[in-house]
């Protein structure tokens, strides 16, 4: 899996804000948990299904944000079970 392939849209999740694998997770909140000086591993203990990589990946999509870089995430019209 590519790392940006992690980070996805729903319009049905979050009014399709960019979300972790199509789960109820947001990039924002996982940035803002970072900002607030969580660790990654502090993270991971709290969603048992989330990945390091998945953490990477929304630093990558605030990195490429913040650069005005061209971003698609994966459209994911499907509910996830989470």
């Amino acid at each position: 899996m590519h790392q940006m392939d992690r980070i996805t849209t729903n319009p049905s999740i979050f009014g399709g804000k960019p979300i972790v694998r199509g789960r109820r997770l947001a990039v924002e909140h996982v940035l803002g948990m970072l900002a607030a000086g969580d660790t990654i591993e502090t993270i991971l203990e709290g969603y048992d299904w989330l990945e390091r990589e998945d953490v990477l990946a929304c630093i990558e999509y605030a990195r490429r944000a913040v650069g005005h870089e061209r971003i698609d995430p994966a459209l994911d019209a499907g509910e996830s079970a989470a």
